[in-house]
């Protein structure tokens, strides 16, 4: 315990006591703030350099300068200090900063502390407590966002377990975070982050959630229930941060609290549904993206995920500027990324090196070209980083259908997930288990809209996969698998073409016409089978001829014809037709 009146620093319990008696109050500090304040607090009066707090506090680990600047303006917040007339913390110009007020050694804990534990667990007597947070400062403005925080303010002021579920690098937590920022003045207790990301161990769920609510006497138990109990009757809100690997102990606690604990309510983000009782999922969906093709340049930087590219841009090269001449790179850049702010802000951070222009042009070296990101978040330095993350989590059947779901492009049928995806070790049901499950944690998007349900992986997530099948030896047995699928399913389309109204067959087929240009690709490949080609090729000149497709059907039908010619001057007996 170091004290500097009238605060007390208590690195056993990681918070700061201001004042005493009656009137002394726990203020709780971002745990990485936390730690600069204790480094300037444990070396008094003298220069601790930039560097040294780097090296101490962020070992073998890059962080951008402004990040230390957020975490001394959070201190200097909480400690009332002004930086122009300091009382705590001196700025030393591009150097760095010196703790100033005199520091002298206390008890091993604070009396407040002692009359915390000797409490009942249930709520205490006497005033409320101060409205406190641990929420990190904010470094970055959130853009494209307004609707969303619309709705999850609202969801969260009339639902006390609401789940923000989505994609890696969605946007989960910063969304949660700035929610939290925004209702701070709704809950009398407080708002909180336990964030689960950096645990390894389902044991420490609990500990986690007690130390970040600042619940000393319970910060090492691994009962949920003992820190519900603990909470009491208070009236607060806990943001549950980064719950997909450890899904199960996550929601024992979140359970716990809302059994035990009546004026808690949950924020939650997962790649998946905690799947609690009263849980409501909000599922973040993608910035909005630019159409394929814009009618204005006003149009094109009008687009969330436009804006959010500009901004990073602007951050990384002061020099760049949103203009005309690269409205349509930037345009193809966002929709390529499937309006992913994590993806977005890698490739702006990449036209340094390449211009927007280049960035665009190396997309199909997508996960080359999506590094440098955190360096202090090791899943989102990269989007690989990321999706590794989400991959090591599955069972070992789903992480098969997934890498085998990667030679789909575009839309498709759970049938065809099906007799694409299914094999002797996963029989078509456990397909069926497999692709509800990928649904759930965000790896595959389900469209329910209209009478077919179809599916379709996000771009990055499909070349992720794509790569993953290749790995396994397994691609052309499964491209193979899906021409056959569709050759199969057009000869019947070819033939229910009289039965059926027009429209109504076309509603059915044309959903499938990027899957069948992909089929039609690998069977005229030089892996490929000709045979299939050459079957699929007119099996599909109905639907080429119903959406007025005619230049690439003829180039279909003369690609198959050319095949038909050579097989026939190679080996005359050979029975070819169409």
């Amino acid at each position: 315990m170091r004290e500097f009146p009238p605060f007390r620093l208590d690195t056993v319990n990681q918070c700061l006591w201001r004042g005493g008696g009656a009137a002394e109050e726990r203020i709780l500090l971002a745990p990485k703030a936390f730690d600069v304040l204790r480094y300037l607090v444990e070396h008094p009066g003298r220069l601790v350099t930039h560097d040294e707090l780097f090296e101490a506090l962020w070992p073998k680990t890059y962080v951008q300068p402004e990040v230390l600047k957020s975490h001394i303006a959070a201190i200097r917040a909480v400690l009332g200090d002004d930086a122009r007339k300091p009382r705590f913390i001196e700025t030393m110009s591009r150097r760095g900063y010196r703790f100033i007020a005199p520091v002298t050694e206390g008890g091993s804990a604070s009396h407040a502390t002692a009359r915390e534990n000797s409490a009942t667990v249930t709520t205490p007597a006497g005033p409320a407590p101060s409205r406190t947070t641990n929420l990190p400062e904010t470094v970055s403005e959130l853009i494209g966002r307004d609707a969303d925080l619309r709705q999850i303010r609202a969801l969260v002021s009339e639902q006390r377990l609401v789940s923000l579920v989505g994609a890696g690098g969605i946007g989960k937590t910063r969304l949660a975070l700035k929610v939290g920022k925004d209702l701070l003045p709704d809950f009398a207790d407080g708002i909180f982050v336990a964030e689960l990301g950096p645990l390894s161990s389902a044991d420490l769920v609990p500990a986690a959630v007690a130390s970040a609510l600042g619940l000393s006497h319970v910060a090492t138990t691994r009962s949920p229930e003992a820190v519900a109990r603990a909470v009491g009757s208070k009236t607060l809100l806990l943001v549950i941060d980064n719950c997909e690997h450890l899904i199960e102990a996550a929601a024992r606690m979140a359970e716990a609290l809302l059994r035990a604990s009546p004026g808690v309510s949950l924020l939650a983000t997962s790649r998946e549904p905690l799947r609690v009782s009263g849980e409501y999922v909000y599922r973040v969906p993608s910035l909005d993206v630019p159409a394929e093709d814009p009618q204005s340049m006003e149009e094109v930087f009008g687009h969330s995920a436009v804006r959010l590219f500009v901004s990073r841009a602007r951050a990384a090269e002061p020099r760049y500027v949103a203009e005309r001449r690269v409205a349509a790179a930037t345009a193809a850049i966002c929709r390529r990324l499937d309006g992913i702010p994590l993806a977005i802000e890698l490739a702006a951070a990449r036209i340094v090196a390449f211009g927007v222009d280049g960035v665009a042009a190396l997309l199909d070296d997508r996960f080359r070209l999506l590094a440098g990101g955190s360096r202090t978040l090791p899943r989102h330095q990269t989007m690989r980083a990321t999706l590794d993350w989400s991959y090591e989590l599955l069972s070992e059947p789903e992480r098969v259908v997934l890498r085998r779901l990667g030679v789909f492009v575009g839309a498709f049928t759970l049938d065809a997930a099906s007799a694409v995806a299914a094999s002797v070790e996963i029989p078509a049901g456990d397909v069926e288990d497999s692709v509800a499950n990928l649904v759930g944690k965000s790896l595959v998007g389900a469209d329910v809209g209209g009478p077919i349900v179809h599916y379709r992986l996000l771009e990055t997530t499909r070349t992720y996969a794509r790569e993953k099948l290749i790995e396994s030896a397994e691609f052309h047995h499964v491209a193979r698998r899906h021409a056959e699928y569709y050759r199969d399913l057009f000869l019947r389309a070819d033939a229910e073409l009289e039965a059926r109204p027009t429209g109504e067959w076309l509603a059915s087929y044309r959903p499938c016409i990027d899957n069948l240009r992909s089929a039609l690709d690998w069977a005229f490949s030089r892996s490929g089978d000709v045979g299939i080609g050459v079957a699929l090729a007119a099996a599909t000149v109905p639907l080429w001829t119903q959406l007025s497709l005619l230049t690439e059907c003829r180039a279909r039908v003369e690609q198959a014809i050319a095949v038909l010619g050579h097989q026939v001057a190679v080996d005359p007996r050979r029975d070819v037709s169409l």
